[in-house]
């Protein structure tokens, strides 16, 4: 019989006999729909195959270990995702072990220990998480930025030898909250969070805010300036509300790809969607001369569209119509409405722009149902509405694999859980090769995508490739000549390209196409301000913000150009503000964080003021003493096979091994973070997936005058996080 190595996936449904005992008929249809829905696509996207499903089982092999474990822990989040609006005795909760082993074939089935061990494995985890052997541990440990737990050598059932096991340490499941609220699991992920709270605002704001001086309702470039209104429901239900809003941002998008129009964001037109002002307030408010109004119904497969198009200044109706259409002809509709309000306005389009207008999104109307509310849903930055925009354009995607949009959105979404930090939605690792891959099919399916080049750019520019996302992010803005995200996008390429005037002319021009953004990218505008030296200006964009919506980036900012104009009381203030947020937040761990700044006196320029202003050089304000630290001799004789035993800043208890190949396993508080350490001079350097996006951080090491080997605290090695007291032992 035929063997081979493979990684096998076990998982079963816990309490599945009283599942059916309790409601036999729907358990069995929420489990067959979890898995035609979502588990199936996951194990086809991480090459697995189902070797047999056996009622609340399956066995499924995967080819990389890597592949098999990653594709457990997404199993866990959309089981726990799917759980969260049902009654606790009613869920559908799985246990999954995984083992690396050799099998005996048999046809299509799998037989031998390295079977039964992932199927023992399981049995060992808890509800909802994830048990792994020894060899698949050692093959994963560096890969995703999991962390693990040991579980020590197990005696297995029918199993000879005892078996070493690792617990995968999922998180909690998190309430819907902002990135800020966050806390990290141990302190070597901490750092992230710098991050994450400056990708918040930096990555995809929905808008910029502006201090506008305009009074034109004509566009600098004399275009006719518009905005689109969010389409009333007028149907009987309310949960058609996405329709309504997809048809609007539909319109939208449309109206921004015309050269000849200036058109408002959808950010700016939906802060109007009570309609409490009439037309020529909100006309004044926007800037705008013209307003596209209406109403949609639907009743089934009948859609009933009432659009007027409005002379803002004169109130009257330049055309109005009503369309009564079946809803398989949605696209056929769409066309004729911005068809109309082009020739109503005398707009010439260019036939690359025709062709863009008329492009057909998909064919499959399903698809688009999903894509519709996936949309809807990314607009709301929070871990529950993003995990359910993600699952909604994976389903589109499954239905239309040729889905450009379907592609460009679920790249944009899984740069937001990059940005925003939701582990819990996606590992980091995957969310960035994710967003890769999509934003890359979107483009081959339609090399006209403009979304999906402004991700391809922020992606680009975090990897240090600027001159590649400088190109991105201008192509975007050439395919979507009003929209606000990609001049955004070109704007923040820019700022970390170094060429800080067209930065701020592109957010400008962003304020302009978005009038009514959302308050926290004021602290966007304010950095763009304090990077161009214009520190009293970044101050008034700044003061637009309420304190308790303030961002980390926007408080920086705030230190920063306080710092600059002698302000240094406002200046510490923010700088406190910061550090009650996050108190190990430290200067070294910022020149990590921001090392995607192409020029050097950029990134100085941010330093040098925040450490005016009193910002700690390290982690918690440790200093030293400059005789107390190593030379690079007295590092290299700490390295090597040693295990460093003793306490973080906070008391946590730690133990770290270093192998003479550079590899370590950090443990903490029942975490384990892997990765490599090297040395460079004097500078003891540490890397890993799990922390600063997979950075490198190098830092001294110190003796500790007061240290000693029983209160093993001889050495103190202060990384991007926390302080770290140790003895060394072989």
């Amino acid at each position: 019989m035929e063997r081979k190595l493979v990684a096998i996936l076990a998982a079963d449904v816990v309490g599945y006999s009283r599942l059916m005992g309790l409601d036999e008929t729907g358990t069995l249809t929420r489990l067959k729909a979890l898995r035609r829905e979502y588990i199936e696509p996951l194990i086809e996207g991480y090459h697995g195959r189902v070797v047999k499903l056996m009622g609340d089982g399956a066995l499924v092999e995967f080819a990389s270990v890597v592949d098999a474990v990653a594709c457990a822990v997404e199993i866990q989040r959309v089981a726990a995702q799917q759980n969260f609006n049902v009654p606790e005795n009613a869920r559908i909760v799985f246990r999954i072990g995984i083992n690396l082993g050799d099998v005996i074939i048999d046809k299509d089935d799998f037989y031998g220990d390295g079977v039964n061990i992932a199927a023992r494995l399981e049995g060992l985890s808890d509800p909802g998480g994830v048990v792994i052997s020894g060899t698949a541990y050692d093959q994963a440990r560096n890969k995703l930025g999991l962390t693990f737990k040991s579980l020590g050598e197990q005696r297995l059932k029918n199993i000879a030898e005892p078996v070493r096991a690792y617990r995968v340490l999922l998180e909690q499941a998190p309430s819907a909250r902002k990135l800020r609220s966050r806390r990290p699991l141990i302190g070597a992920a901490a750092l992230f969070l710098v991050l994450a709270a400056g990708l918040a605002v930096v990555l995809w704001p929905r808008a910029v805010a502006l201090l506008q001086d305009q009074s034109s309702t004509i566009s600098a470039e004399g275009k006719p300036s518009i905005a689109v209104l969010p389409f009333a429901n007028l149907g009987q239900k309310a949960d058609q509300d996405y329709f309504a809003e997809g048809l609007t941002d539909d319109l939208i998008t449309d109206l921004s790809k015309i050269s000849g129009l200036l058109v408002i964001a959808r950010n700016s037109s939906f802060s109007f969607g009570d309609r409490s002002l009439d037309i020529n307030e909100i006309a004044k408010q926007l800037n705008v001369h013209y307003v596209v109004e209406g109403s949609v119904r639907r009743d089934g497969n009948s859609v009933r569209i009432n659009v007027q198009l409005i002379d803002a200044k004169t109130g009257s109706n330049i055309w109005a119509e009503r369309f009564d259409r079946d809803y398989s002809k949605i696209f056929v509709l769409q066309d004729e409405v911005i068809g109309r309000i082009v020739e109503a306005l005398s707009v010439r389009l260019t036939e690359g722009e025709k062709a863009q207008i008329a492009r057909l999104p998909t064919r499959n109307l399903e698809a688009y149902d999903f894509y519709t509310r996936a949309e809807q849903k990314a607009y709301v930055i929070d871990f529950t509405s993003l995990g359910e925009a993600l699952s909604l354009y994976q389903k589109a995607i499954k239905l239309d694999q040729a889905f450009a949009d379907a592609y460009s959105g679920y790249a944009r979404a899984t740069v937001d859980v990059l940005g925003f930090d939701f582990q819990r939605l996606m590992l980091s690792a995957v969310a960035r090769q994710r967003a890769y891959q999509a934003a890359g099919r979107a483009l081959e399916l339609n090399p006209q995508s403009s979304r999906a080049y402004a991700v391809l750019g922020i992606l680009q520019m975090l990897d240090g490739e600027i001159d590649e996302a400088l190109a991105s992010v201008r192509k975007a803005v050439a395919l979507d000549p009003n929209g606000a995200e990609a001049e955004l996008n070109l704007a923040i390429v820019l700022t970390y390209a170094g060429q800080n005037p067209e930065a701020l002319a592109a957010m400008e021009r962003v304020l302009q196409l978005d009038p009514k953004p959302r308050a926290q990218v004021y602290d966007y505008y304010g950095f763009v301000l304090y990077m161009n030296h214009q520190y009293e200006k970044a101050l008034q964009a700044l003061s637009q913000v309420q304190p308790e919506e303030r961002s980390d980036l926007g408080l920086e900012a705030l230190a920063m150009a306080n710092a600059r104009l002698g302000r240094m009381a406002e200046a510490r203030d923010a700088v406190a503000a910061i550090l009650k947020k996050i108190p190990a937040q430290n200067l070294a761990g910022f020149r990590v964080v921001y090392a995607h700044h192409r020029r050097q006196q950029d990134l100085d320029h941010r330093l040098d003021a925040l450490r005016l202003a009193g910002f700690p050089e390290r982690a918690f304000d440790f200093r030293a003493q400059e005789e107390d630290r190593l030379d690079a001799e007295a590092v290299r004789a700490l390295t090597g096979d040693r295990t460093w035993t003793g306490r973080q800043n906070n008391g946590a208890p730690f133990v770290m091994e270093l192998s003479a190949n550079g590899d370590f396993a950090l443990s903490s508080q029942g975490s384990i973070i892997t990765g490599t350490s090297t040395l460079e001079g004097d500078l003891f350097c540490t890397q890993s997936v799990a922390t600063l996006l997979g950075r490198k951080f190098c830092g001294p090491l110190y003796r500790n005058p007061q240290g000693n080997r029983e209160t093993q605290d001889e050495y103190v090695w202060p990384d991007s996080v926390t302080v770290w007291y140790f003895s060394v032992s072989q």
